[in-house]
């Protein structure tokens, strides 16, 4: 963590004589860089009336909870008695399941994948196997679990584990087809072991394979059933140390599975055939079937079918038995689902699944495996789904998941999160959603029940937000560390399906995912939501109880508008706007052809991505489309992704931009009011003069470029390709490359795996050879210098595409605009990345507050827009609204990422809303109605200077200006060597700070306005993209980001969160009475029955079977043994005073306990001795002397 050590800065600073002091931070590990805090200007009175109280004693980072389908499940274990599930992945986590709420996630540090888990049955404890041949024993009766014990395997591979009800021996089978023995209450390997070549007969001259199965006889636990890869099944008397029976089979074995009675075991094949077997008559099977095998004529052999990968033969008392198993389907079937199997009697349910089928398990009545076992429910553990299937009723329906299961129902694309949100939203987004769910559940209670939840003290409401892929958006409730979906809207709807063969022709800019939700903005209290889409859309929804049928309104935005780099810029031959008309389009693209983008021979222009609907359309309750707006081609040039996206409600203004400029639409009176390129935002005050030139014609490579791989990475046999900032770079194909386009070093960017990172790098090839022309071309733009360069937004970044970077932008800052060198250094484009609504000064004569956008650009472009509403509510819907530059510009270094105010009291001034009203409210007087508006404006006050805080914080540095002087009070420089993802001003403790998350994995907190730094932790190393598209900062100490394409993982960097997490997490281990065993009876124990119990302890111990080789396994001791324990205790420090305080009672109540013993030992002394007084006395008297 990177400590900064602060000057003391001199009071009585006038603005004739800024005095800085700043101090510079030690970089420890790579980390965020050298941070420094600079001070000075006017406005010192101001600066002395804010009292900070946020300190570093308030922040603390760790992680909360983690939501969502675990990525990549492995492995599946279920506790019958505390009724709990268990999930392994191939990354090595483990996902604990009970009750809603009770949610708890386990790493190993090995990462090693999950082969194996087992659940000490009602013990809180369980058993792990991973493919680094190691078994791991957690104690689950500690809220977060940790590992008591490890056992490291040194020779041999683990393949199956086996721990039967109430024992503490386990057995493990292995790869060389060895069975051994493990105490799990030591963790100590027994030494009696059964060699493959003592369980075979000697005859057999070929090693069986590894062991696939091992369990206990339910007749007789001192008989193991070993099965061997090869088919070759052996009963192992434990007592005898021989095999009793072997059986032997032609086709591989893959599961077996016992009768409660103990006399047969059912065997699956990988010829897609079960085979019943009876300990009487070992020689062959009792019964053989292939289930979905074709029925041929008698004396042939069935058709074989795919294997059985796994068969669960489970007895009733008032029915015939179940036999449930995956997998069998005829070869013949190749386009059928993945399917499970239920045979009840005659009957053959087979039930197909949407992803490939992982594991299952049947969950019965009894943990005892001689008993019927009465199933009730199978938990099928799928790729991508977690399903539970009801088997009490005929048609097999399925329990109602209440865990958020589905978040990767669609690929999540972006995410939002807001904390102490309106306490009514969540009822009302929970009432309209429910009317939308699907039915057809069972009607019983969900059987994964175990653990206890309790509603922490932190009980603020908390929404989270997810973007999808395919266009839907989803309200998610995140109160409590908990997650429930609430709502889903699609935005899909608002849009013509494409037909067939329409794909290319409409939308070329995307291959796949037109609809994929991009950006999200939403106003809690006004209810207005925003969305913008990867097709170059945005949308204006408005929310309302009832349902209506109404035409959606739709713009189109021409907004293309490119500039060009002059080697060598005179002044006065290269004004600052020259005619467009007179600049002639160019054809030409990088490979040297003059084809351009067209449809059927006519250029596309003024032409949207995709269709809006001009029916009236239904709308359901909820979320209604009040204004779509689209990006159209121009020249044939398709529009460029929207990177910036901001709403007000109270002014009734969207505004949105891109690489080429800014879009401001009233979405009240449906009118644009400003479609201007980013070049005519400066007016004649432009700090770096670029040439425009007219839209280059052919763009035919950019449709193949700004792929977005997150998605690719969660469907590897597909190739989402969609453009979106989030990675808008250009794609590299194999051809070579020439020397001049080879990627550049720029001491910003970051590099992961090989790739740069950094948001301030341009993309400048499309990996075509380049013509002759185009060689001449490169060589006139210099050495290394690219011809075609973008400027980037914070967001545009993607690790797994290579690509060319250029020299840092920052160093273009101290060079003159009249060199040469510095111009070919300056971005063709200026990207539009942060837009925030508020009101502020918007020039620095302005006495009082007005209605102001203010604009961040890619270059660290700070533009002051001012906003001219009509005063009065009538006029609002008639009147126009003017839109105009205000001429007020701040500079940063890096690309704007957020905005913020403040008063001059230290408060955090929010943006202006209106109130939310129903639009559709019948009931109310349309005459009387007004818009009731919240404006956040500073305090009126009669002293002359300054009256607001405008904190602004780029990719590379944040300032705090102070308006209407506009004097910078503070400057921190964040970081050098990276360049920050994610940064919010956020509210903690009712006091403002500034969070950010930087690329190379540091979160940084500081305060405001003097941006002092609280901390600094290295907490997440930027290893894959979707952590950057996802991370987002909210109040009260809350963050989240998308930790595996199908998971959510929740942090906060609140020291009081942290100390009540403890309470707040649910109890995995609830003390519960094992159930009895059923009494079978005199005659059927005697004739039929269960086997003597015999002591496993006397057979596995030490005693009788010795000690095992040392350098067969190695014991390691687990981190979670005392500390654990201490940590289950509690984590709050009350809890810790009352056990102090019991303590010394108890003490107390020890020694008044020790003093009665004493008295009672001296009295005991004395009546001894008088007793012996006494004996001696009448030692020698008759009986009759007495």
């Amino acid at each position: 963590m990177k400590k900064f050590n602060f000057r003391k800065v001199l009071d009585g600073l006038t603005a004739s004589s800024p005095v800085s002091g700043s101090s510079s931070g030690s970089n420890s590990g790579g980390g965020a860089g050298s941070g420094s805090v600079h001070t000075g200007g006017t406005a010192g009175i101001l600066r002395e009336e804010i009292q900070e109280t946020l300190t570093s004693e308030y922040f603390q980072i760790c992680k909360t909870v983690r939501h969502g389908f675990p990525y990549q499940p492995t492995a599946l274990a279920f506790d019958p008695v505390q009724k709990i599930l268990a999930i392994g992945t191939r990354t090595g986590a483990i996902r604990i399941l009970g009750r809603p709420g009770v949610d708890c996630y386990c790493q190993h540090e090995s990462g090693a994948a999950v082969l194996q888990l087992q659940f000490l049955i009602n013990e809180g404890a369980l058993v792990s196997a991973s493919s680094d041949d190691t078994l791991h024993l957690w104690n689950l009766r500690q809220k977060r679990p940790a590992i008591l014990h490890s056992l490291k395997f040194n020779r041999e591979r683990i393949t199956y584990c086996h721990l039967p009800f109430q024992s503490k021996w386990l057995y493990v089978g292995t790869e060389r087809g060895n069975t051994h023995i493990v105490n799990v209450e030591s963790f100590i390997l027994s030494g009696y072991v059964i060699m493959w070549n003592k369980a075979i007969e000697l005859s057999t001259k070929t090693h069986p394979g590894p062991v696939v199965h091992l369990s206990d006889s339910p007749r007789d636990e001192g008989k193991l059933l070993i099965g061997y890869e090869n088919g070759t099944v052996v009963f192992w008397d434990l007592k005898s140390k021989r095999a009793e029976l072997r059986v032997y089979y032609d086709e591989a074995i893959h599961s077996i599975d016992w009768h409660h009675e103990g006399k047969q075991f059912m065997c699956s094949h990988s010829d897609g055939s079960l085979t019943l077997w009876n300990l009487k008559s070992p020689s062959r099977p009792f019964q053989t079937t292939i289930p979905h095998g074709k029925s041929q004529r008698e004396g042939r052999k069935s058709e074989s079918c795919k294997p059985i990968l796994k068969v669960e033969y489970k007895t009733c008392r008032n029915s015939e038995p179940f036999i449930i198993f995956s997998g069998g389907l005829s070869y013949d079937k190749a386009c059928r689902r993945p399917s499970l199997t239920i045979m009840h009697g005659k009957a053959i349910t087979v039930l197909e699944m949407d992803h490939p089928i992982v594991e299952f398990l049947t969950l019965c009545e009894t943990p005892y495996p001689n008993e019927f076992q009465e199933p009730y429910a199978v938990v099928v553990l799928l790729e991508k789904d977690l399903i539970v299937v009801d088997l009490t009723q005929s048609n097999f329906p399925i329990f109602e998941n209440p865990y958020p299961m589905d978040i990767h129902e669609s690929p999540v694309t972006c995410t939002a999160y807001f904390a102490d949100c309106p306490p009514d939203l969540i009822l009302v987004l929970y009432s309209i959603g429910v009317k939308h769910k699907k039915q057809g559940y069972s009607n019983k209670e969900w059987p994964i029940s175990g653990g206890a939840w309790n509603l922490g003290t932190q009980t603020y409401p908390e929404i989270i937000i997810t973007g999808h892929a395919d266009g839907s958006i989803k309200f998610w409730d995140a109160s409590a560390i908990t997650l429930q979906m609430l709502y889903k809207l699609k935005t899909s709807k608002v849009f013509e399906k494409q037909k067939v063969g329409e794909g290319k022709q409409t939308c070329e800019i995307v291959e796949e995912d037109p609809y994929a939700v991009q950006m999200i903005y939403w106003c809690p209290e006004s209810r207005i939501f925003c969305v913008s889409g990867v097709s170059a859309y945005v949308i204006v929804y408005k929310f309302s109880r009832h349902e209506i049928t109404a035409e959606i309104v739709s713009l189109e935005v021409r907004l293309q508008y490119d500039v060009e780099d002059i080697i060598t810029p005179e002044p006065e031959t290269s004004p600052p706007f020259p005619d467009l008309s007179s600049q002639l389009p160019s054809s030409r693209s990088l490979s040297g052809s003059t084809t351009t983008v067209a449809s059927e021979g006519v250029t596309k222009d003024s032409i949207p991505c995709l269709n809006v609907k001009t029916r009236p359309v239904r709308m359901p309750p909820g979320y209604q489309a009040e204004l779509v707006i689209q990006l159209v081609w121009v020249d044939g040039e398709p529009p460029q992704q929207i990177t910036s996206l901001a709403v007000s409600s109270a002014y009734g203004i969207v505004a949105f931009g891109n690489c080429n400029g800014l879009a401001v639409v009233d979405f009240i009176q449906k009118t644009v009011l400003l479609s201007m390129g980013t070049i005519d935002l400066y007016r004649s005050s432009d700090l770096y003069q670029r040439q425009p030139r007219s839209p280059r014609k052919n763009k035919q490579f950019i449709a193949d470029n700004f792929c977005m791989r997150g998605l690719s990475n969660f469907y590897p046999d597909l190739t989402k390709r969609i453009r979106t900032s989030y990675q808008s770079l250009t794609e590299l194909n194999d051809s070579p490359v020439p020397q001049e386009l080879e990627r550049c070093k720029s001491p910003t960017s970051d590099h992961v795996n090989g790739h740069c990172t950094s948001p301030t790098s341009q993309s400048c090839s499309s990996g075509k050879r380049l013509s002759s022309a185009d060689v001449s071309k490169v060589n006139r733009w210099g050495p290394g210098r690219p011809p075609f360069r973008k400027a980037q937004s914070a967001a545009c970044m993607e690790i797994s595409l290579p690509v060319t970077t250029e020299e840092s932008r920052e160093n273009s800052y101290n060079r003159s605009r009249s060199s040469s060198i510095s111009s070919i250094d300056k971005d063709s484009k200026e990207a539009i990345t942060a837009l925030y609504f508020m009101e502020s000064f918007a020039r620095k004569n302005d006495s009082t507050v007005s209605p102001c956008l203010f604009v961040g650009t890619s270059l660290g472009m700070v533009l002051i827009i001012s906003l001219n509403l009509p005063s009065a509510d009538e006029q609002r819907f008639t009147e126009p609204v003017m839109v105009l530059p205000s001429g007020t510009f701040l500079s940063l270094k890096g690309a704007v990422l957020t905005f913020s105010c403040m008063d001059r009291t230290g408060g955090l001034m929010q943006p202006p809303y209106e109130v939310w009203r129903d639009p559709n409210n019948i009931d109310e007087n349309e005459k009387s109605w007004r818009r009731k508006l919240v404006m956040n404006c500073p305090s009126p006050s009669q002293e002359i200077g300054d009256h607001q805080y405008t904190i602004i914080c780029s990719e590379k540095q944040a300032k705090v200006f102070s308006l209407p002087s506009q004097t910078c009070l503070y400057v921190h420089n964040i970081t050098e060597t990276s360049f920050i993802l994610q940064a919010d001003v956020v509210v903690m403790c009712n006091s403002a700070c500034l969070a950010c998350f930087c690329a190379n994995g540091h979160i940084m907190i500081m305060s405001l306005p003097s941006l002092r730094p609280m901390l600094d932790v290295n907490y997440l190393p930027l290893t894959d993209m979707r952590i950057a598209r996802t991370f987002c900062f909210t109040n009260e100490g809350q963050a989240l980001y998308l930790v595996s394409p199908t998971e959510i993982q929740r942090l906060t960097y609140s020291q009081e969160m942290c100390d009540n997490l403890q309470d707040m997490l649910g109890d995995l281990f609830t003390p519960i009475e094992t159930p009895e065993a059923q009494n079978r009876g005199f005659l059927k124990g005697l004739f039929g029955g269960s086997g003597q119990t015999f002591d496993r302890e006397e057979l596995f111990g030490e005693a009788s079977a010795g000690k095992a080789s040392r350098s067969l396994a190695q014991h390691i001791p687990g981190p979670g043994g005392i500390e654990g324990m201490k940590g289950a205790a509690g984590g709050v420090m009350g809890e810790l005073t009352r056990a102090r305080i019991a303590l010394d009672e108890r003490g107390q109540r020890l020694g008044e306990l020790e003093e009665k013993t004493a008295g009672m030992m001296t009295s005991a002394e004395a009546f001894s001795k008088h007793a012996h007084e006494l004996m001696l006395k009448y030692k020698d008297k008759k009986w009759y002397q007495f």
